[in-house]
């Protein structure tokens, strides 16, 4: 297992040695608002409706008192809009009211909020100080299951305990953008890379697939 989550880390640094959070924004808040947006949908279509949401209501005040249907309206494109837009309004009051604007360094708080699980501090956690940590998402757990570092049965906070132990505490922030772009551009959910992939002779899913060929065959 630790010669293959060697060879791994190797084939990452190769592959993404930048990888680094897509989701765009300029302020804090900005960034725990779009990872609540980013569930259930791509950073690509958080990134297309960000803009607009945060040009037209440029402060947490004006988030919390915004009209609820224009940000639904500005949001639509993600998906689960209404509830994202409660989300956004109700996180904006707190941030606002409780903590002067700022996203503090505070798990405990931070998933208090509503909409804010743990992937979601993580990501924030580490993007805004440095924290190691490492947030499972689909990507990561996707990838975790086919290369054998997690069980097909594992739910993410297992996953994601596996992988502390697995992986320098040191890397576990670099390491979590490197899977996230590893899954997203190489090991995808559908059409997966496996002929081109260096991890292929490693990989529990890759050897499960060729097995299931070789029975069609026969």
């Amino acid at each position: 297992m630790k010669n293959r989550s060697n060879m791994f880390e190797n084939y990452l640094d190769e592959l993404y040695p930048n990888a680094v959070c897509e989701l765009q924004y300029h302020k804090d808040y900005e960034l725990l608002l779009a990872v609540v947006m980013s569930a259930q949908t791509t950073d690509k279509r958080v990134n297309s409706v960000t803009p607009l949401l945060f040009s037209k209501y440029p402060t947490l005040k004006d988030l919390y008192e915004a009209d609820i249907n224009d940000i639904m309206e500005i949001i639509k494109p993600i998906g689960t809009y209404q509830r994202k837009a409660q989300y956004i309004k109700e996180i904006s009051y707190h941030l606002d009211k409780e903590q002067k604007g700022c996203v503090p360094n505070d798990r405990d708080y931070l998933e208090s909020l509503p909409g804010v699980g743990r992937k979601t501090v993580n990501v924030v956690l580490s993007m805004l100080y440095d924290e190691p940590a490492i947030a499972v998402d689909t990507h990561v757990a996707r990838v975790s299951k086919r290369l054998g570092f997690a069980k097909e049965s594992d739910d993410v906070l297992t996953i994601e305990k596996k992988l502390m132990k697995l992986l320098p505490k040191k890397n576990w922030s670099k390491r979590h953008h490197q899977m996230v772009f590893f899954g997203r551009y190489h090991c995808k959910a559908m059409h997966p890379n496996c002929d081109s992939c260096k991890m292929r002779d490693e990989c529990v899913y890759y050897k499960k697939q060729m097995k299931t060929k070789k029975k069609v065959k026969v």
